[in-house]
């Protein structure tokens, strides 16, 4: 019988990655979700990209999803001499305005407001952290003094992070505002906001994206930011899902409390019911070596084991090496982990008793528990919004979540929740010939065999297309 790997696998395209060939492989090996990194990809580069998953999709019957990743306030140094080295103690001046060369004395950044917004004593960190400056004066206009705490070598384009500065600039900028409208255009199925601080910032996006297109896409709070951990019940309210960014979250707060905080934010979405991604330097070795170090595979270990719905390679798949070989090991240890019994989730019933999917949620609720007590081999709900399957992947159940819909538009979305195979079904019939007809389906797809037992879950009448209401157990 066929197992699914419920632990889903997020793969950033790039240079070492986007031709059609290596795309498919990607797929095959086990990549669930294809990342398009804005930061990176023009727009006609990103379309060719959309456009080859969506050809492969077909050709191998597979439903791979599709994320764009806005690139968000990032805040960059300028173009810099080569061979430049800061030295300790020394002094540096940076500029905004018109851009230059940067050398040992001057480094010009993107970022206008920052004169005005940084203090006196605050911090600045170059290059995740690597060079280190402190702030000894600001006109408040146009350029800073600083002092380098911290040294080395320093070259052109490379990031920087205020952790003490409370910046003024907007989550989403004019290419980030371009980007996405062009990302509804292409009817990608999930889009990720970088930087998140507030809730006013995923306001903004989807409000965007409901102008610009006549059905919802889904967005994801990237979890980067000191505010953004500080305001997550907040920003929790208008997510479809959280990704914990532990790349610039490491620069931003002590690396130290990165672990506990990627800990609570996988239990809040868990218990929020929405999908959790885990990215940056999983698998970093990879780039340069065949085999992951040992530190590597107990985090992606750890992050199955904590219950996140996916796991997400950045550098390791985009510019790396061997972007195919690390998919293959990643997979063979998300297999290993997954079927322990070391993993315990604990469940509780839905408790919102007013709410008007409360039915709805602890049918789903109970589904989990009934398969796992009577150790059935799948749950199968019908759904045209998706919204069950969020639910009974967030109960994390043991068997198979196999999700039928006549819904298109979700069949790739559905493709990042934690547990979910998602098929394609229009029949309304009746409840008896739908049951029967999507049971025959999960046996012909080897997710089912003779005498188990499944978990069929659907709304009644069939043709109203409604919330769930009924939960059978079949034998097949």
């Amino acid at each position: 019988m066929k197992r699914i790997k419920k632990t889903k696998i997020i793969a950033t395209l790039g240079p070492a990655s986007s031709s059609y060939n290596t795309i498919e492989e990607l797929i095959k090996e086990g990549v669930d979700v294809l990342r398009i990194n804005f930061s990176h990809s023009s727009h006609q580069e990103a379309e060719i990209l959309i456009n080859d998953i969506r050809r492969i999709n077909d050709n191998l019957n597979t439903n791979t999803s599709i994320l764009a990743d806005l690139q968000g306030p990032k805040l960059r140094i300028g173009e810099m001499s080569q061979n430049i080295i800061l030295s300790v103690g020394s002094e540096v001046k940076i500029k905004t305005g018109k851009e230059f060369i940067g050398d040992d004395k001057m480094i010009f950044i993107n970022y206008q407001s920052l004169p005005k917004d940084i203090k006196q004593g605050e911090k600045i960190l170059i290059d995740d952290g690597k060079i280190i400056l402190k702030v000894t004066d600001t006109n408040k206009k146009d350029q800073i003094k600083a002092e380098v705490i911290q040294g080395g070598n320093i070259s052109s384009n490379k990031g920087f992070n205020l952790p003490n500065t409370n910046i003024s600039q907007p989550a989403l900028t004019k290419k980030d505002i371009e980007d996405a409208i062009f990302s509804a255009k292409q009817n990608v199925d999930w889009i990720a906001l970088s930087f998140v601080r507030h809730e006013s910032d995923m306001k903004s996006l989807i409000e965007l994206l409901e102008k610009n297109t006549d059905h919802r896409i889904p967005v994801i709070a990237k979890i980067e930011k000191p505010e953004g951990v500080k305001n997550i019940d907040d920003i929790m309210k208008h997510a479809s899902g959280i990704m914990v960014a532990r790349g610039d979250l490491g620069v931003e707060i002590n690396a130290a409390e990165v672990p506990l905080i990627q800990k609570k934010l996988v239990h809040k979405a868990k218990k929020a019911r929405i999908p959790v991604i885990i990215a940056t330097q999983m698998m970093e070795s990879m780039m340069e070596s065949l085999n992951p170090n040992r530190a590597e595979v107990n985090d992606v270990a750890n992050s199955v084991m904590d219950g996140a719905d996916a796991v997400m390679l950045s550098g390791e798949t985009s510019v790396g090496k061997y972007p195919v070989e690390v998919i293959q090991t990643i997979s063979r240890i998300i297999g290993k982990v997954e079927n322990s019994n070391l993993i315990s989730l604990k469940h509780k019933h839905p408790t919102d008793y007013e709410s008007d999917r409360f039915i709805t949620k602890s049918i789903c609720y109970y589904a989990a528990k009934i398969a796992n007590d009577t150790n059935a081999k799948a749950i199968s709900t019908l759904t045209n919004s998706g919204y069950t399957a969020y639910q009974i992947s967030s109960w994390r159940p043991k068997t198979h979540v196999l999700v039928f819909t006549s819904n298109k538009r979700i069949l790739t979305q559905l493709n990042l929740l934690w547990g979910v195979k998602a098929f394609y079904y229009s029949g309304t019939e009746s409840t008896d010939k739908t049951v029967e007809e999507i049971n025959k389906i999960a046996v012909e797809n080897n997710y089912l065999q003779k005498d188990e037992k499944v978990i069929n879950l659907t709304s009644m009448p069939i043709h109203e297309k409604g919330m769930v209401n009924t939960v059978r157990v079949s034998k097949i």
